[in-house]
C-alpha cells in the first residue's frame, strides 16, 4: 500500500471499516443490502481499501480479485469508489483509484459506473459493455404461471454454481454460498424436472428489497421467479419497495420490469478494462450487485 504522504495513507480496510463503506454507499443513494458486507468481505478480505487523512477515513474502493478458471485469477471487480463530500477535488480519490488498479494489474477489471464518473473511467482505459437500469417500485404481485419454483438451497450447489458461472466472468463459489444464505434473504430456483431453468435471490436493503441475481431461460421464467421472490418477502401489496438492476441489452428484461410496474430509478454502465468477457446476457434478467458484479 501507499506510504503516508501529506497526512494521507492508503491501506486495507478492516471488516468493521467495510461496514462504514456500506454506510457511505447508503449515503450516496445506492441502497446496499443490510447484510451485504459479510458476503463481500469473504470473497477477498484484502480487496477493500480505505484512504485516511490524518488518521480519519475519507475514501473507499473495492478491488476484489476473483479466482480464475485455470490457475491464477484473471478477473477483478472495482466498486465502492467513494470520496466523502468534504474531501473531494483534492486528489485523494485519484490516488486511491491508482492504488486499487495496481492491485488488479494484469486482470480484466469490471465495474458498474455511475453517470458522473463514466468519462473518467474511459480515460483510465475502461470501455462500455452495456448500460444497466435500476428499476424500482412497489413489489409486483400476480399469478405465477407454469414454472415450478423451489427453495434454491435444496438444489445441488454445483448446478447453481454452473448457472452463475455462465453468466458471471469468474467462478465465485464462496460468494454464492454466502449470498443464498444471507439473513432475511430468499433464494428460489425454477425447475423443469431435473433441469434448472432459472435462479434468483431477494434480500432486505436499507430501503425495501433488492432482487439479484435474476437468471432465467426466458422472460416467462423470469416473470414467475420475480413474482415468487416478491411474494416470499411476505408484505402487503403497495407497502414493499422492490428494486431490480437490469442490463439494458436484454430487451425482454427491460420489458418485463416495465410490465410489472417498476420504473427506472437511475442507470450505471458496465465497463471493462481489458478483454471484455463474453456472457449470455439473454439469460441475465438482473445483476447480482453493482458493488461486486
Amino acid at each position: 500500500m501507499e506510504q503516508e504522504q501529506d497526512g494521507y495513507r492508503i491501506r486495507v480496510m478492516s471488516r468493521a471499516e467495510l461496514d462504514r463503506a456500506v454506510d457511505w454507499a447508503r449515503d450516496e443513494g445506492w441502497n446496499p443490502g443490510l447484510h451485504d458486507a459479510g458476503a463481500f468481505h469473504a470473497v477477498d478480505p484484502g480487496g477493500f481499501l480505505v484512504g485516511l487523512l490524518d488518521g480519519e477515513p475519507i475514501a473507499s474502493i473495492s478491488v476484489v480479485r476473483y479466482p480464475g478458471h485455470e490457475g491464477p485469477g484473471n478477473f477483478g471487480f472495482l466498486g465502492f469508489y467513494i470520496v466523502r463530500p468534504e474531501a473531494r477535488g483534492r486528489g485523494y480519490g485519484w490516488r486511491l483509484w491508482q492504488a486499487g488498479l495496481r492491485r488488479l494489474e494484469g486482470r480484466t477489471v469490471g465495474l458498474d459506473g455511475v453517470v458522473a464518473q463514466q468519462e473518467n473511467y474511459r480515460r483510465s482505459g475502461f470501455a462500455l459493455a452495456h448500460r444497466n437500469i435500476r428499476f424500482g417500485g412497489s413489489a409486483p404481485r400476480g399469478t405465477i404461471g407454469g414454472t415450478s419454483l423451489v427453495d434454491a438451497r435444496h438444489i445441488p450447489f454445483d448446478e447453481l454454481l454452473a448457472l452463475d458461472g455462465a453468466l458471471f466472468p469468474a467462478p465465485r463459489a464462496g460468494f454464492l454460498a454466502n449470498w443464498i444464505a444471507l439473513p432475511g434473504a430468499v433464494a428460489l430456483a425454477a425447475v423443469d424436472g431435473d433441469a434448472l431453468r432459472g435462479f434468483g435471490v431477494i434480500r432486505p436493503c436499507h430501503e425495501g428489497f433488492k432482487v439479484g441475481p435474476l437468471y432465467a431461460a426466458d422472460a416467462a421464467v423470469a416473470r414467475d421467479l420475480l413474482l415468487g421472490l416478491a411474494a416470499a418477502v411476505g408484505e402487503e401489496e403497495g407497502e414493499t419497495p422492490l428494486f431490480l438492476d437490469v442490463p439494458e441489452c436484454n430487451g425482454p428484461a427491460v420489458e418485463l420490469a416495465r410490465e410489472l410496474g417498476l420504473t427506472p430509478q437511475f442507470e450505471t454502465a458496465r465497463m471493462y478494462l481489458g478483454l471484455a468477457p463474453v456472457l449470455d446476457t439473454a439469460r441475465l434478467f438482473g445483476i447480482t450487485t453493482f458493488e461486486l458484479g
